[in-house]
């Protein structure tokens, strides 16, 4: 029997091939088996499928067996292939993979208002939770913290706990919290690093002033690498900020999405002018939080000037998520609701403008109408004796 009664009007690909030939070389039947399934259920994949499955491979399979990965919460998903080795190769000094979980609740937090809590201390520009429940939180300006060995429900449970009771820390606080998940693990034969979508806490980087006074810290996690986390947790809080920010923004730009087809269908702005100046405000706001904050998206923050190695976590971490791309996005489509904005302040200048006109020419007409009817008469009398005056001039001389 053909492959093609046997399957439908399925045909192997060059990739299928392979699969068979790498399985038989191999000699291993649980291998032979899987290339052998997803050969048959080639003919059910949609196009999408078919791109994921030519830029997978058999290893992948045994990965999958371990693990589940995290949501596809932020850019560094697209890179998650280069921590599968680490992922698929456990060893007996590497702890278990754990959770980072990064929640930003408000556009600023007023750490500078308020007397650090109990049981956290301050670490550069952080306060810095060595120990909450089981596992530790950075709590950053910027209306975002970082939970590290924590997951959704602690993070929720830490901000209405430690957050929310302080009250007036939180400048403009979000209707829904903005989150993103990630993960680290832990191997003191391991360079510290970012490696795809996966955080590795290995050697201490640096011997700083801040880590030689935590002798008598309940810590969970090793001192040694305390200032590594804060370089990653610095990077995360700014990209989940950022979120927020890009959210907001989307939200912003929906609700001016339908002015563009009022202006054709109408011939009219569709806003008033107040309702203009009040988003006009909201995007001011937008920029403001975008590029003139005291610590912006781009800048580096001065503590990372002495310590290259945090820096370079922090520049990675940054870099993965692509925080530098995505502020330029943001930045190119405030400008264009600028650029809306102020097409439509033009339009309701020149309807003003045009409103004005047609006033001033009313009041013209009701200023004669109105001579017209208070002095008409006397007109009339005076512009009738003159006619008469006229003409007995023009009798007056036939007669004589």
């Amino acid at each position: 029997m053909s492959a093609s009664s046997k399957f439908g009007s399925y045909m192997p690909t060059r990739l299928d091939i392979f699969h068979h030939q790498r399985a038989w070389l191999s000699f291993r039947p649980d291998t032979m088996l899987a290339c052998f399934r997803r050969a048959i259920s080639t003919q059910f994949r949609s196009p999408t499928q078919w791109r994921h499955f030519a830029s997978s491979s058999v290893a992948s399979e045994t990965v999958d067996k371990g693990k589940l990965k995290p949501k596809a919460t932020t850019p560094l998903r697209r890179s998650a292939s280069d921590s599968l080795p680490i992922r698929a190769n456990p060893s007996s000094t590497r702890s278990n993979i754990q959770t980072i979980y990064t929640l930003t609740t408000a556009e600023r937090y007023a750490l500078s208002r308020y007397r650090i809590p109990v049981g956290a201390r301050k670490l550069v520009d952080s306060w810095w939770f060595p120990r909450w429940q089981n596992g530790e939180v950075f709590v950053f300006a910027n209306g975002s913290f970082v939970c590290w060995g924590l997951g959704e429900k602690d993070a929720h449970r830490f901000a209405s706990e430690v957050i929310k009771p302080m009250q007036g820390i939180e400048l403009a606080p979000m209707r829904e919290p903005e989150e993103e998940e990630l993960e680290f693990v832990m191997d003191p034969n391991e360079k510290t690093r970012l490696q795809g979508d996966l955080i590795i806490l290995g050697k201490p980087d640096t011997k700083g002033e801040h880590t030689q006074s935590l002798s008598d810290v309940d810590l969970v996690y090793p001192a040694e690498t305390v200032l590594s986390r804060y370089a990653f947790s610095q990077a995360l809080a700014r990209s989940t900020a950022l979120s927020a920010l890009e959210v907001g923004l989307d939200d912003y730009l929906s609700s001016m999405a339908t002015l563009p087809h009022i202006l054709v269908q109408t011939g009219k702005p569709g806003l008033g002018r107040k309702a203009l100046i009040k988003k006009l405000g909201e995007l001011m706001k937008f920029r403001q939080s975008l590029n003139l904050n005291r610590e912006n998206y781009l800048d580096i923050p001065d503590f990372y000037w002495t310590e290259p190695e945090l820096e370079s976590h922090f520049l990675g971490m940054s870099m993965a998520l692509e925080i530098e791309a995505r502020t330029e996005s943001v930045n190119e489509r405030i400008t264009y609701a600028a650029e809306l904005q102020s097409t439509l302040r033009q339009l309701l200048t020149e309807s003003s403008s045009h409103m004005l006109e047609l006033v001033i020419i009313a009041l013209i007409a009701v200023e004669v109408v109105v001579v017209f009817i208070r002095d008409g008469p006397e007109l009339w009398h005076m512009l009738r004796d003159r006619i008469r005056a006229e003409s007995n001039e023009k009798t007056s001389p036939e007669s004589s």
